[in-house]
């Protein structure tokens, strides 16, 4: 079927973030201390976390409007000119008191060899003014996906819960954290293993995880839950029951940003119309194809639905 996700339309909310890669050649090893000297030939910004789940949605072609909170600083003004150039809506509070998160990623030989974060958390006078602008931007979205990094920028993700369950709109969450009762009455929680085992506990065959995971979704009154599974692919929990998908990678290259295609690939199908089991397999496969390639990708149309 020819979903028409060109007219989906998506509200993003959560953290966002900066990912900066610095590519390089290493050849040899410090004198200094046993590390490699990479020496450093080119750059590339992309936008991350909840802004790259925004960027994945809008390259599957849906009109996607972003809500987060940035710095007034530099890498602040950076993520939003990529976010212009991908054709996002972002609506982005500043606010002095904090620097905008940055993952800055050093890469060489094609490989990650290292990592440096920058981050504080946004005040609360911000996060409330961001509430305003999610009341009024929310009756004109389809979906709405709730991505969540644990860096404070979803201060209020029960009441936009309560307010998109309101109104009918169907809500997706990447959680994190371990304590999941902030994400009650959602319609959808995508956690990956290590997530789900750190909430739910560990399981030694599948009918002791359906068990937990199904009590889980009834706990937190959702409609469905969705285990991200890696190499063994992503399993749907729902009152219907369990619907599982193998995973689709030829070949795991970089697994940075998955979870982020996974959700904007479900909130796009929703959004369109489609029904989950059919978003999942949508999911599945966009995920697939994005851990073959290098940092935070994405996947387009052509890609997905090719064959």
């Amino acid at each position: 079927m020819n979903w028409a996700l060109d007219q989906a339309r998506v509200l993003v909310v959560g953290d966002v973030m900066l990912d900066r890669y610095w590519f390089g050649d290493v050849s040899r090893i410090s004198p200094e201390a046993p590390v490699p000297v990479v020496k450093i030939e080119r750059s590339e910004e992309r936008p991350g976390g909840a802004a790259n789940v925004a960027r994945n949605a809008a390259a599957l072609g849906a009109r996607v409007s972003l809500l987060s909170v940035v710095g007034e600083d530099e890498a602040g003004r950076s993520l939003e000119r990529l976010l212009a150039e991908e054709r996002i809506f972002a609506s982005m509070h500043r606010d002095s008191s904090v620097v905008t998160t940055v993952k800055l990623r050093v890469i060489g030989r094609r490989q990650q060899l290292l990592r440096i974060d920058f981050e504080t958390a946004p005040s609360h006078e911000v996060l409330a003014s961001k509430l305003a602008d999610y009341e009024t931007m929310l009756p004109v979205a389809d979906a709405v996906v709730l991505s969540d990094y644990g860096k404070g920028g979803l201060a209020h993700i029960a009441r936009m819960i309560e307010l998109a369950n309101r109104l009918g709109k169907p809500v997706l969450v990447d959680p994190k954290g371990d304590d999941y009762r902030r994400y009650r009455n959602a319609t959808l929680i995508t956690p990956n293993r290590a997530e789900f085992k750190d909430v739910a506990g560990g399981w030694k065959t599948e009918a002791e995880l359906e068990a937990k995971a199904q009590k889980l979704r009834r706990d937190l009154n959702l409609q469905a839950l969705l285990l991200t599974r890696s190499e063994e692919g992503m399993t749907l929990y729902r009152e219907e029951g369990v619907f599982h998908e193998p995973a689709q990678a030829l070949e795991v290259f970089d697994v940075s940003g998955a979870g982020d295609t996974v959700i904007a690939a479900l909130g796009v199908m929703l959004a369109a119309g489609a029904a989950l089991p059919e978003a999942v397999r949508t999911a599945n496969r966009a995920a697939g194809i994005v851990v073959g390639k290098l940092g935070t990708a994405v996947v387009g149309p052509d890609e997905l639905f090719s064959g």
